[in-house]
């Protein structure tokens, strides 16, 4: 494991470890309140242990060591999706005074705009860390047509995330216990979910194919 690989797993790590504050938040205030301070330690450490783990293992099946950079690069890009659309939501909350499912454009919702702005931003994310980290990818002779095909799976993901998410969100009300923000998060994870199984598939056999 080079020290490149420790110096990007610490950021990984740093950067999970502060956007999994406004999820907490979300999900549970109490569990926020209690946890806050040592969320950013644990996935300092967690993370580059987790992958040294990956790395031992990877000595005998190399397939291992590139699955655990790719695990983490996804739990990154998943809470970058998770806590950008939370931090949203409670922005417009605070500051607007405007509701996760309040209209904010033309058959728009607050929580749609969100969850769409939130999905690119991980997009964008994704396409970085998988290219120069995970799958090696340093060569840009092929970037235009490597970045429009990354660029196509990912719409497509997009639509299905978001799709999901917000028909998820949108078709009922939350089950008893369940507040709107926890509800929130659980329509992102099944347009997690389904986006990911997705761009898991567009990733490996038409963008990074030869890797």
């Amino acid at each position: 494991m080079s020290k490149r690989d420790y110096q990007l797993s610490i950021l990984a790590g740093l950067i999970m470890g502060l956007l999994v504050l406004p999820v907490l938040k979300a999900v549970d205030p109490e569990v926020f309140a209690r946890f806050a301070c040592a969320t950013v330690p644990v996935f300092l450490v967690m993370t580059p242990l987790g992958l040294s783990i990956a790395y031992s293992l990877g000595r005998r099946a190399p397939v291992l060591w590139q699955a655990g950079k790719f695990a983490v690069t996804g739990v990154l890009n998943m809470l970058v999706d998770w806590g950008a659309l939370a931090s949203l939501v409670f922005l417009f909350r605070r500051y607007f005074g405007i509701d996760s499912r309040d209209f904010i454009l033309a058959g728009v919702t607050v929580y749609s705009f969100s969850k769409a702005l939130s999905f690119i931003l991980a997009n964008i994310n994704s396409y970085y860390w998988n290219k120069y980290w995970t799958f090696g990818v340093y060569a840009g002779g092929k970037m235009k047509s490597e970045f429009f095909q990354f660029f196509v799976v990912s719409v497509l993901g997009f639509i299905i995330n978001v799709f999901i998410a917000s028909s998820v969100f949108m078709a009922a009300h939350p089950p008893r216990g369940f507040t709107m923000d926890q509800w929130g998060i659980i329509g992102a994870a099944v347009g997690s979910l389904a986006g990911f199984l997705w761009n898991f598939l567009g990733y490996k056999f038409f963008v990074f194919r030869s890797r």
